[in-house]
């Protein structure tokens, strides 16, 4: 149980922080609720569809190839990762009325990669232990959050804008850059030193987060209210 705490602590702490930096107009909790649900459980579904079809498709045999890392980095885990939180916050949280402002973007993504960052962190937790849930408390955990803040601050633009195909995608694409390139550098840590990059990306991504949220709480529609 001290485990299963562990791994949903950090979690809890970043939704918090992102629901409160929701300054002028909250979402409601119960459709938040549902996104994070969504994230938790189908999500996951659709993660292991689409890497038991790309683990077919594409045989990956060389763990020290840095290629087969590359492609099992950007392409196998990233994009069907960011993918599975993608459709859901596309076909489930942007249609919805309450998506209202380009911030709501940000918060529904962030409630779907944290129901995603939740499972896989019991997952890693209760095999790995305490120092694993310490370690993933300060990387991975975050980092699934600046992926799907980077992710929602375009397809919170997109919900307002004629460009919404182009913006969505661009989110999509965007988170997927970040995620594949903070597991490449875990992926080839047969590279001494190599694995610094991951946590170089991870920095920037945090960094481009936080303008993220500003940049949406400075143009809330309901700023003036």
């Amino acid at each position: 149980m001290n485990l299963v705490l562990l791994a949903v602590a950090p979690v809890m702490i970043i939704i918090l922080y992102i629901y409160f930096q929701d300054k002028y107009e909250k979402e409601p909790k119960g459709l938040l609720l549902l996104n994070f649900l969504f994230g938790a459980i189908l999500s996951v579904l659709i993660v292991i569809v689409l890497y038991t079809f790309t683990g077919s498709l594409i045989p990956l045999t060389d763990k020290y190839s840095i290629w087969q890392q590359f492609i099992q980095a950007f392409f196998v885990v990233a994009l069907a990762e960011e993918f599975s939180k993608y459709v859901i916050v596309k076909y489930f949280a942007q249609p919805k009325k309450a998506f209202n402002e380009p911030y709501d973007g940000i918060i529904y993504a962030v409630m779907v990669s944290m129901g995603f960052a939740c499972t896989e962190n019991i997952m890693y937790v209760l095999e790995g232990g305490y120092e694993t849930a310490i370690l993933r408390a300060f990387t991975a955990v975050p980092a699934h959050a600046t992926f799907g803040i980077l992710m929602g601050y375009y397809m919170g633009k997109a919900k307002f804008s004629k460009n919404r195909i182009k913006l969505n995608i661009t989110g999509l694409l965007l988170a997927t850059l970040f995620h594949g390139a903070y597991d490449f550098f875990l992926f080839i840590r047969f590279i001494p030193g190599i694995s610094i990059g991951a946590f170089i990306s991870l920095a920037i991504a945090i960094y481009l987060s936080r303008k993220a949220i500003k940049k949406h709480q400075d143009g809330s529609n309901f700023k003036t209210l």
